[in-house]
């Protein structure tokens, strides 16, 4: 059994999406895995699917030796978040604790207030997830290069903050340690902003009286990807975050007006400026954003035709092996009507050229 940095047993408390794949990640490691949800329907689904095991007791006065958690990880929803952690404190007095609640300074903030002792309780964030929840969208792997916020306060013990660090690594994520208001300020830009972003403008396709949206492309897929997320779940996320998601949704509508105002007028002076600058500083943003092993690197894209049957995407990339061509991204759109798919490929430029000769050669249909 590989080594691991977490020691058994390990609470779970919340067996949605989350909780479910933290319990499939330590189980896949060997670690006992205790699982504790208020829908035992939930629960059972969990266990059956291999998270782990029923939790036997929920206090350290009626547990056993053995069903005695080391570590427990809060995985509920961001509205009980600080209860229930507090619950777990005092349930369990020489356990470390932390929740996974994609906001921060609210449960810490609500713990305090209710003068919680902290040194135990150390809040985290996985930077992971899918647009489906529940036990059956859990996944052993969902952790594995995604980085995994630790949110640091003063008061948390040094051993706490190695506890949490050792969960977060030995699911294959990398930790980062930040405050709790760093975090929220950051997941508001990078999470919380692009969630309404993308929502609004699906709803929109409401409006599609003409047939439009069979002429979507992967342009229309990419940026509304995330908009068939849970809204229960994000108008509490969204709650806790209001703020920050607030101010920055506010500059976004500032420029999205701008260009608009620009646009009915486009013929007066400055107007096409006014869009180029817009799109321009939108190139100089998405730059910003780590690409592959975390660097900055311009590759070149190829596209090409896969006919839309089994085993044809397994011989392109066998095709692609056997020419020494590294695949550094790719993404496959379906072409409307037809019963093909259109595989752009991202390489290194200095490669691009050979890997098209040796592609066409093999019968393969590159796309201009």
């Amino acid at each position: 059994m590989t080594p691991t940095r977490t020691v058994s047993p390990v609470r779970v408390v919340g067996t949605g999406l989350l909780g479910t794949s933290v319990g499939l990640g330590l189980r896949r490691l060997g670690v006992d895995v205790l699982l504790s949800d208020a829908s035992p329907s939930a629960l059972r689904l969990a266990v059956d699917y291999g998270a782990g095991r029923a939790a036997p007791a929920e206090s350290a006065d009626a547990a056993d030796a053995a069903d005695t958690p080391v570590l427990v990880v809060v995985c509920v929803p961001p509205d009980v978040t600080a209860r229930v952690v507090a619950q777990e404190l005092a349930a369990w007095p020489s356990a470390i604790v932390t929740d996974v609640a994609s906001v921060k300074s609210g449960p810490l903030d609500e713990l305090r207030a209710a003068g919680v002792e902290l040194s135990r309780y150390l809040g985290s964030h996985p930077m992971a997830g899918r647009e489906t929840g529940g036990p059956l969208s859990g996944r052993a792997d969902l952790f594995l290069g995604r980085p995994w916020v630790i949110a640091q306060h003063e008061g948390v013990t040094v051993h706490a903050l190695q506890e949490i660090e050792g969960l977060a690594l030995d699911l294959g994520a990398t930790p980062i340690v930040m405050t709790a208001q760093e975090h929220d300020a950051s997941v508001a830009l990078v999470s919380h902003v692009p969630q309404i972003v993308s929502s609004v403008l699906a709803s929109q396709l409401l409006g599609d009286d003409l047939g439009a949206t069979a002429l979507a492309g992967q342009g229309l897929r990419d940026v509304t990807r995330v908009a068939s997320s849970d809204p229960t779940l994000w108008v509490q996320i969204l709650a806790a975050n209001g703020a920050r998601v607030a101010s920055i949704l506010r500059d976004v509508a500032r420029d999205i007006d701008e260009v608009a105002g620009a646009l009915e007028e486009v013929d007066a002076a400055g107007s096409r400026r006014v869009v180029a600058e817009h799109l321009s500083r939108g190139n100089d943003g998405v730059a910003r954003i780590p690409g592959k092993h975390g660097k900055q690197r311009d590759f070149a894209n190829l596209i090409v035709m896969v006919d839309d049957r089994p085993g044809q995407l397994a011989r392109l990339m066998t095709d692609i092996g056997d020419a020494a061509v590294n695949i550094e991204d790719f993404r496959v759109e379906h072409a409307q009507g037809a019963e093909v798919g259109l595989v752009e490929l991202a390489v290194l430029p200095e490669v691009r050229g050979r890997l098209e000769d040796g592609l066409t050669a093999l019968g393969w249909r590159v796309v201009e």
